[in-house]
């Protein structure tokens, strides 16, 4: 079975973790020898950024040192039995943003990557590279080779607070709180390399050299508050999403193209799953890249969705703030409509829901399961829950179970 998988985030991570315990595979290191079976992920690249002049690709790194058994289990991301040596020094001289850090281990391996971008090599092979040291057992594809940012759009954290209006600052959060909605199937953002918190943090350098504050993206709307466009890290990890997003940008991904190898790993693919990661800026991202949305609707093969919201509430990132700033609601149903049926011109042909959780939308087929990722166990038996509910024979596998 040829297995094509959208993920971003330590959920997207998770989930592909789950697809090896599915097939049977060992759960680190690479794929059995000879293997009938090929998983295929393309992964966002949305989150990735520059910093102390080292590309930071978090999602595929969360994937690399997840799938090889690498990662900090208790954290979630990052590297296990991490040290902070060059972070502390470069708090001591005033360099470091206080709400990210780059671990030891983990810097090595942005020099790697850094050093070889520098020389020339695009992002699908230097992490083709990457992979020949790591050995996750899957093939990881960035979403495309080409620089993509997300950028967020808030009011101003630093003007001075509006006298009227609904727009929230640091000290009167909107949707996507922190604290509220931190529990559902699993990870469902991006963001995952830094020791902070429970989501790993990211700095962000703005065009006029100021961090997190670049002057082609400020403005001011006529009556309401300056305007601010930060980059996804920084209004992810240092603000929690707290500050009510205007607007989500995945900016470059109109002119991007898939990487090498996307388009075919998804045509030729047997069956595409959307893993429960950030519909927003996480899958949102990935479909932004022309050609590959337009991809997914064309293959013969099915598609089906795991929807990354279980009663309401996402999982540790903050999918509610980012289904909010593009108008959607937080829920099953939500993410259901926003991907909505092939048959009708959108993705999916079946979305997998949450025990207890509905989807109507029409053309599309629903199931449900338990979708706690509690342990790769659990998560197989969801993938083999979703590839029966697009007609696919799972007997034998590890995730076989039984119908609901």
């Amino acid at each position: 079975m040829r297995i094509a998988v959208l993920a971003g985030g330590v959920g997207g991570a998770k989930f592909l973790l789950g697809v090896k315990a599915f097939l049977g595979w060992q759960l680190f290191g690479p794929a059995p020898e000879g293997a009938a079976d090929t998983v295929t992920a393309v992964v966002n690249t949305g989150d990735d950024i520059r910093l102390h002049n080292l590309q930071v690709c978090p999602d595929l790194d969360s994937c690399l040192y997840t799938l090889s058994g690498a990662s900090d289990p208790e954290r979630g991301w990052g590297r296990a039995g991490e040290s902070w040596t060059v972070s502390a020094e470069l708090a001591a001289y005033g360099a470091e943003a206080p709400w990210f850090s780059l671990g030891d281990k983990d810097i090595a391996t942005h020099l790697v990557r850094t050093r070889m971008l520098d020389a020339g090599y695009p992002l699908s092979d230097v992490t083709a590279a990457l992979s020949q040291r790591w050995q996750p057992g899957v093939t990881l594809l960035p979403m495309t080779d080409d620089r993509v940012e997300t950028h967020v759009v808030v009011a101003d954290p630093e003007a001075a607070p509006p006298t009227s209006g609904s727009v929230a600052g640091p000290g009167n959060p909107g949707p996507g709180n922190p604290g509220a909605g931190d529990t559902g199937p699993g990870d469902t953002g991006p963001g995952d390399t830094g020791p902070g918190g429970d989501e790993p943090a990211a700095d962000a350098v703005g065009g006029d050299g100021e961090p997190g504050r670049p002057s082609d993206g400020d403005a001011t709307s006529e009556d309401g508050p300056a305007l601010v466009a930060l980059h996804f890290q920084e209004w992810w990890i240092r603000y929690r999403a707290a500050l009510p997003a205007i607007s989500i940008t995945p900016i470059g991904a109109d002119t991007a193209t898939p990487a090498p190898g996307v388009l075919p790993a998804l045509s030729g693919a047997d069956v595409i799953v959307i893993a429960p990661s950030n519909p927003v800026v996480s899958i949102g991202t990935i479909l932004a890249v022309p050609g590959i949305a337009e991809t997914l609707r064309a293959v013969a093969a099915p598609v089906v969705g795991v929807s990354p919201i279980i009663g309401g509430s996402p999982v540790r990132g903050h999918a509610d703030a980012c289904l909010a700033a593009i108008g959607v609601e937080c829920s099953a149903q939500g993410v259901a409509g926003l991907y909505g049926a092939r048959s009708t011109g959108g993705l999916l042909d079946a979305f997998l829901v949450a025990d207890g959780d509905t989807a109507a939308v029409p053309g599309l087929a629903v199931g449900s399961a338990p979708l706690l990722m509690t342990d790769p166990a659990a998560t197989a038996a969801m993938v083999g829950r979703a590839l029966r509910l697009v007609g696919l024979p799972v007997a034998g596998r590890s995730g076989a179970g039984h119908d609901r």
